[in-house]
């Protein structure tokens, strides 16, 4: 299990690279769709394998209430159980216990949460995040961390840095217990410390004294503008080793694939493509179009002219307006489905043009074209 850069763009810091895991290679850059409670909403892991998607990302907190981490390390481990072969990372569920305040209540030593399915009381520790994704079985772990919210003073944000840090080093003990037992995974410490330089700078330097594989770097698209955003980054990328995989957690529409890629990423996931499907919005290269238009009832054209998937192939937006305006389930694996399609389209243009050394290129191409068919749909 290693990561190699294959390629780098002399204008920007995107990067062309290869991370060897237990379960296969991966390209980076890389887009994972999320597969929150072992499926990937609306598509079946028969969809992903046509789609190409070699990696996906779950959840642990998901999982571990339901169905339980007894009955996937009975069947076999997390691939085994939901019938998929590529790389799975897997969210600490850090977020999800912490975005829940009336449901929890946090100490230095962990988090004690009743479950949002039946009220029933637990704990979650640094330790136990580790031992429930060893029992998962998935190829790369991540570590519990407390989010700052945006926006968030230096004081609250110190804080949940200094917890977050805490849990970071006790989760190595962990670590290597499940790899003394043959655990194979790789290990992603979850980097915080909001929008203050100074603390992410402690972040990095707390990070270089663990056994890290590669970095899950978090407290990003938590309201905050985008310039914010993309500053942010640019520091916390500037402070890392070259030689290490850059996670970016929960960013990932169109615009932020290359964004993000041309400041040194190497992987990101979003439920975005699948949630806005459910609201009826198909993606296109000209910005985003949504089904329910009346412009679409009698539109016979394919839901993106320029796309090669399936439902592009075959069906039309009139179409998908019936169904969804219907309320048939199909409409929803359809345009899930193509919306994914597009975003791991723009992955391999991504790593296309790095290969072939046109990044700014091709990324100026299509967030043009893009940003003026959001304009135009907003008009």
């Amino acid at each position: 299990m290693s990561f190699t850069i294959l390629a780098r763009d002399q204008a920007t810091k995107a990067r062309l690279g290869a991370l060897r895991t237990a379960h296969g290679e991966v390209e980076t850059p890389v887009f994972m769709p999320v597969a929150t409670q072992a499926t990937v909403k609306a598509v079946s892991q028969e969809d992903l394998s046509t789609l190409g998607a070699r990696a996906i990302l779950a959840n642990s907190y998901h999982l571990y209430l339901r169905p339980g981490t007894a009955t996937i390390k009975k069947a076999g481990g997390l691939h085994a159980f939901m019938g998929y072969d590529g790389m799975i990372l897997t969210d600490s569920g850090g977020f999800q216990v912490l975005s829940q305040t009336d449901l929890r209540s946090v100490d230095d030593e962990g988090v004690t949460f009743r479950s949002h399915i039946d009220g029933s009381e637990h704990r979650l520790t640094a330790e136990k995040v580790i031992e429930i994704q060893r029992d998962l079985g998935s190829d790369c772990w991540t570590t519990l961390d407390e989010l700052a919210p945006y926006p968030a003073d230096e004081t609250h944000a110190a804080a949940a840095l200094r917890r977050t840090m805490s849990w970071s080093d006790r989760s190595v003990a962990a670590l290597r217990r499940a790899r003394d037992e043959g655990g194979k995974a790789l290990f992603f410490p979850i980097l915080q410390g909001s929008f203050h330089p100074a603390l992410r700078r402690e972040a990095v330097e707390h990070l270089q004294r663990l056994p890290w594989d590669g970095v899950s770097i978090g407290g990003l698209s938590v309201g905050e503008p985008k310039d914010l955003t993309w500053a942010t980054l640019e520091l916390i990328n500037s402070l890392l080793p070259q030689d290490k995989p850059r996670y970016l957690m929960g960013m990932g529409t169109p615009e932020d694939l290359w964004e993000a890629a041309s400041r040194g990423v190497d992987m990101m996931d979003c439920v975005w493509p699948t949630r806005v499907a459910r609201n009826g919005q198909v993606m296109t290269r000209n910005g985003r179009l949504n089904i329910v238009n009346s412009a679409c009832r009698e539109d016979f054209s394919p839901p993106d002219p320029a796309c090669a998937c399936f439902v592009c192939r075959r069906y039309s937006r009139a179409y998908l307006s019936h169904l969804f305006r219907a309320k048939e389930l199909l409409v929803f694996r359809l345009i899930s489905y193509h919306n994914l399609h597009l975003m791991l389209e723009i992955m391999d243009a991504i790593r296309r043009s790095l290969r072939e050394g046109c990044f700014v290129q091709r990324r100026d191409e299509f967030l043009a074209r893009y940003r003026a068919g959001e304009e135009k749909q907003a008009a």
